[in-house]
């Protein structure tokens, strides 16, 4: 898995504390980021954390650019409708040595993650295969339309793959650029940072975490799961380490402001 904030909105705190600051006072437009310093737009990003007030961190987006991770995770990540999605196409991408993605439960077992192993090699096979013979007969058929062989080459390549792409595993690595707001982040965190999420999802949840909170720390200082700010919302499927589950992201979040201190020092 590899994840880089590739974009954000510029000072996001201070767009923050601006809109937070309209809805709060007479301040003409014009004025509106008067006075707010750094410090002071922490000031009003902690306030609104504390009121509840979510709804101006929806003026700031930050994008992310991803690879590495499985199609399963990407069902997963695009149920989080509140973002916008960029996504290698495997209707135009020919994927005839695809990479996988191995459970870390699996390569544990020797004889499961041969198995595993073989069965993505055999899957390859059957996509090359289906590709092979789909591409000959679509050739074909554009060579007869009086297509040229280059271009007969290259239209039925594309048609053959569009159809052959349904043997693929879900294990088969993609790659995607996710653009969220600062709500739907927080919304992403508490659900796919959680113990009761599924280990990929959960992996790639710490990484964007860990990510903006180096450059918008006041606003995903309450960021995780949701037992970072208050009780488990899981009943009796809590994982029931709340405590420790704290701790890691209070870890994070400390990780995170020293390789954004780092960064200044080098820059």
């Amino acid at each position: 898995m590899n994840v880089k904030l590739i974009a954000y909105t510029p000072e996001p705190e201070k767009v923050v504390a601006a809109a937070a600051k309209l809805c709060y006072s007479n301040a003409r437009i014009d004025d509106l980021l008067d006075g707010l310093t750094p410090e002071k737009s922490r000031e009003f990003v902690q306030r609104l954390a504390s009121m509840g007030h979510e709804s101006p961190t929806e003026h700031v987006s930050f994008t992310f650019a991803i690879e590495g991770v499985s199609r399963s995770l990407l069902a997963q990540i695009t149920r989080h409708r509140i973002a916008s999605y960029s996504v290698q196409s495997q209707r135009y991408v020919n994927l005839h040595q695809f990479d996988y993605v191995l459970p870390p439960e699996l390569a544990g077992d020797a004889e499961v993650e041969a198995a595993f192993r073989q069965a993505m090699e055999e899957e390859a096979q059957h996509y090359q295969r289906i590709t092979g013979i789909l591409k000959e007969k679509h050739k074909a058929a554009f060579l007869a339309q009086g297509k040229d062989e280059k271009t007969a080459a290259r239209m039925a390549e594309k048609k053959a793959i569009e159809d052959a792409r349904f043997v693929l595993p879900n294990a088969c690595t993609t790659k995607m650029v996710v653009t969220m707001n600062a709500r739907s982040l927080h919304n992403f965190f508490r659900h796919r940072c959680c113990n009761r999420a599924q280990w990929e999802i959960r992996a790639l949840a710490d990484e964007m975490l860990r990510l903006v909170y180096r450059v918008a720390p006041s606003l995903f200082v309450n960021a995780g799961p949701s037992c970072v700010k208050g009780p488990c919302p899981e009943g009796a499927m809590s994982c029931g380490q709340a405590a420790q589950v704290c701790e890691r992201y209070v870890q994070l979040k400390q990780e995170a402001a020293g390789q954004a201190r780092a960064a200044e020092t080098e820059a």
